[in-house]
């Protein structure tokens, strides 16, 4: 079973979806806003206005603006494994696997309608100090990946799979903001983050795929 989205109406009783109704609507008044004017510039009065709602209806669904940016966080989490789930593997290998989940990263980013949203977002989540509080999620599911690569023989022995998968996510987060920043105008995210995993790849991988171990094999 698929999580469910942060901010999306789930099949429930008819109080809880008009609830999930009404916070998805808050936030995507906010988002609009923080597109328009900047997350410091935009006022709660600014988003209940926008969204047609009482201020105390705010505060019913979110305790402080703030919280915008850990649902905004979230949901791209989410969309970002839902888009892993969605696709049927075709017993790929670990580049291709890892290709996937970068290429599930760059159309997050690229899909964001609103103009300098991201930016906007990213700055807040950094100043709002998620990166170092936030468990690290995307960099399990690269750990993932590179478990999966150790247990077919295709890993260097001695690699730590959850720390390719910090230095995977580090390396995307890197490439997020300079994206964002204007600095990729050129080659482009997907480009880049292939950049990156061309110059990882060849030294986590091994030369020469051991045969993986089975139940019962000597241990």
């Amino acid at each position: 079973m698929s999580a469910e989205s942060p901010v999306a109406p789930v099949a429930t009783g008819r109080r809880e979806r008009n609830k999930q109704r009404m916070r998805a609507r808050i936030f995507s008044a906010a988002l609009s806003l923080f597109a328009e004017k900047g997350f410091e510039q935009t006022k709660v009065d600014d988003i209940t206005e926008r969204a047609d709602v009482a201020r105390g209806t705010f505060f019913n669904h979110f305790q402080h603006k703030e919280e915008l940016v850990t649902t905004w966080s979230s949901q791209r989490q989410w969309r970002f494994e839902e888009k892993l789930r969605q696709e049927t593997p075709k017993d790929d290998n670990l580049s291709v696997a890892l290709r996937r989940c970068m290429s599930a990263l760059v159309e997050i980013n690229e899909e964001e309608e609103q103009p300098g949203l991201n930016r906007v977002m990213l700055t807040s989540w950094v100043r709002a100090g998620l990166p170092i509080t936030e468990p690290p999620r995307t960099a399990e599911v690269f750990a993932n990946v590179i478990r999966t690569g150790v247990a077919e023989g295709r890993i260097r022995p001695g690699v730590d799979p959850m720390q390719v998968g910090h230095l995977l996510r580090d390396a995307y987060l890197g490439a997020l903001f300079r994206w964002c920043r204007g600095d990729l105008k050129s080659e482009g995210l997907a480009t880049e983050l292939q950049r990156i995993l061309d110059f990882l790849l060849p030294s986590i991988v091994s030369d020469s795929p051991a045969t993986p171990l089975r139940d019962g094999d000597a241990k």
